[in-house]
């Protein structure tokens, strides 16, 4: 379970095991499949049109909700735990409608893209962004990520959910499409898991404020 999970096809529909609903290869079938499927159907609804593919992703890490939403609510920073961005300059102040200015590290088929903060919600800890521009096939991007406490080994954990909805390009499949961005997702998921987790075990080896030690 603490692995990225996958669920495509269109979001917001009920949970089964295909056709309109949205399924995910690493879930159970019960527990926390059925909050998981909650939560993608309250937070997640895209709908794809016939030239567009959906996906959902799913992480779970081991650091309480606050820490990981302080990486991800940061639409300035998007370096802080996303290891393809190597740059990022936001037009004016940070507020819905901001846009953004990314530059890709080399190795993707991009060095640029322009994305624009549709949403922002720190109580309920949703962030979405649309692509606008840049030098990719990214067409209509669109994408929101989701956070939710848990508990994990008996600690404060958090479960994040990222979503996505994206033209087909010309010449590539549905399948083709939603693979690639999964893969960069996953990546994404994985750093902002390994960077939370470490400032979560920084954050429980520091001492007590006021505290001092026996002598």
């Amino acid at each position: 379970m603490l692995g990225a999970s996958r669920a495509r096809a269109s979001i917001g529909a009920t949970a089964v095991g295909g056709g309109a609903g949205w399924w995910a290869d690493d879930m159970s079938l019960t527990g926390c499949r059925a909050v998981e499927t909650e939560f993608v159907r309250r937070y997640h609804r895209h709908e794809p049109r016939e030239n567009q593919c959906s996906s959902a992703l799913v992480k779970h890490i081991k650091a309480p909700i606050h820490l990981v939403w302080s990486l991800v609510r940061r639409f300035d920073q998007p370096q802080k735990y996303k290891p393809f961005v190597s740059r990022c300059v936001v037009q004016g102040d940070m507020e819905i409608g901001s846009v953004r200015q990314v530059n890709v590290k080399t190795g993707l088929p991009a060095t640029t893209s322009t994305e624009r903060l549709e949403f922002l919600d720190d109580d309920e800890h949703v962030l979405s962004i649309k692509i606008v521009g840049g030098d990719h096939r990214l067409k209509n991007y669109s994408s929101v990520i989701t956070l939710h406490p848990e508990t994990i080994d008996e600690r404060p954990g958090t479960l994040v959910i990222e979503s996505f909805v994206v033209d087909v390009p010309d010449g590539n499949t549905k399948d083709d499409t939603c693979f690639f961005i999964e893969a960069l997702i996953k990546c994404n998921l994985k750093s902002l898991a390994d960077v939370s987790e470490h400032l979560a075990v920084q954050n429980r080896a520091e001492p007590i404020e006021g505290h001092q030690a026996c002598v």
